[in-house]
């Protein structure tokens, strides 16, 4: 059977990677896929960029529509990423007929229920899995391991950059712009951090998570969004000491109202295994009506974890090819013509825990405006502790741990607390989950 040709585009990290996967194992892989895997031309902007791996034999174009218009190539690897120029390479490509593979999660966030559908009527694949959590397995997990179940709810830490923050703040008692520096200096951060500190990075990746959990199109502009920025070593320190951990958690969870798809920092029990998951390593918990919790832990970029999903995804297409495309598993985990049209809600239609600090004059009845107000929205507080005054202030730190209520109540609640005269400075609220 004559070999399956491939060619990458973009030879960056993941790109690298992924040449080093598939020619170091090829005999494996061929073993797995039924044939020959076979690497014949690749793109980049740079031709004379050292790179780490080693390209002889490949045929390396600074043009990706080179190997996009080549009628030898069965699929085309997408690694360069971003979702402009990119998305029309790959429309271009499922048009000749050529499968797809890419590690692009704003792409398929922003553009997938497109790039599926043009898919689907050529009759060829587009194939994800690195796009979310790197190297972890997470969309062949839900898209094939729990498809008996009915999905309930998942959150994950979906982004390294976040972690290692969260994780060095707490560990080391650093604060976030100290941490931030030293993430970017090691590489784990941007020049601009953006994406990863303001939580869109990971709520493109939620974005796809939920559409395959829960059967729903894919709406990134759905997905309620809160970065890190605001996190104090103070609320690390708190959360510590109440028996909680901070983590920049994704979660989608599926109530009788609709549909919730959130990205913020959140406190979880220190007992959590996931709260355990600590540097820039990513881990993703999914709740099924059958199987129960299960969890899913590794390495969320890099060249060779990340370059595991591509060509998992290479073997899945060449075992796909002689399928009919029928009765292939579908890109979102349910068929095309049964997405539900189930709504996403509102952030004030949220329902959580909170977990608030705030700054009060230290003299009778303050504590008791502020319980007052919170009773009047139907809140309920789990528990309350005073902290002796910071040094060189008057005001005294008061943290309240609320039990579950509607994100409108809160908002309202913590407008009327911020107006009290007795009550100074930025409330923080940080929203809780016991993942339970």
């Amino acid at each position: 059977m004559k070999p399956i040709k491939v060619g990458i585009l973009g030879l960056g990290t993941v790109g690298g990677g992924t040449v080093n996967v598939l020619t170091r194992n090829a005999a494996e892989i061929a073993r797995r896929a039924g044939r020959d895997i076979v690497i014949t031309r690749a793109s980049a902007k740079d031709l004379a960029k050292p790179r780490i791996c080693n390209t002889e034999g490949i045929t390396l174009t600074n043009d990706p529509m080179d190997i996009i218009n080549d009628p030898e190539i069965d699929i085309v690897l997408e690694l360069i990423g971003g979702a402009g120029a990119v998305k029309d390479m790959v429309l271009t490509a499922i048009a000749n007929g050529k499968h797809v593979v890419t590690a692009n999660k704003s792409l398929i966030a922003l553009h997938g229920n497109e790039i599926f559908a043009k898919a689907s009527e050529k009759g060829v694949i587009v194939a994800f899995e690195a796009a979310v959590a790197g190297g972890i397995p997470i969309i062949k997990a839900i898209r094939e391991g729990l498809s008996g179940n009915q999905i309930q709810w998942l959150a994950g830490i979906i982004n390294g950059t976040g972690n290692f923050i969260l994780t060095e703040m707490r560990d080391k008692g650093r604060d976030f712009a100290d941490v931030l520096a030293e993430a970017q200096a090691l590489g784990y951060a941007e020049a601009d951090p953006t994406f990863d500190v303001e939580g869109i990075d990971a709520a493109h990746k939620l974005t796809i998570l939920a559409s395959i959990a829960f059967g729903i199109p894919l709406q990134f502009e759905k997905v309620y969004t809160e970065g890190i920025t605001q996190i104090t070593r103070t609320d690390v320190e708190y959360a510590e000491q109440l028996g909680y951990r901070i983590k920049h958690l994704g979660i989608a969870r599926k109530t009788a109202e609709g549909i919730e798809l959130r990205v913020h920092p959140t406190l979880i029990p220190e007992r959590r295994l996931i709260a355990n998951v600590n540097g820039v390593m990513n881990a993703v918990l999914v709740k099924g009506d059958a199987v129960g919790p299960s969890l899913y832990y590794g390495a969320g970029a890099g060249a060779e974890p990340t370059a595991s999903a591509v060509v998992a995804d290479v073997i899945d297409v060449v075992r796909a090819l002689t399928s009919d495309p029928e009765n292939r598993v579908p890109h979102l985990a349910f068929q095309a013509d049964a997405l539900a049209d189930i709504p996403v809600l509102a952030a004030e239609r949220i329902k959580t825990a909170y977990y608030l600090r705030l700054n009060a004059e230290d003299k009778p009845g303050v504590l008791a405006d502020v319980t007052r107000i919170l009773a009047s929205h139907n809140i309920s507080i789990e528990a309350i502790i005073q902290k002796e005054p910071l040094k060189g202030e008057t005001a005294v730190p008061i943290i309240l741990l609320t039990q579950i209520t509607l994100e409108q109540e809160m908002n309202a609640a913590l407008a009327e607390i911020a107006a009290l005269s007795t009550v100074s400075g930025k409330i923080s609220r940080i929203r809780l989950e016991t993942l339970g």
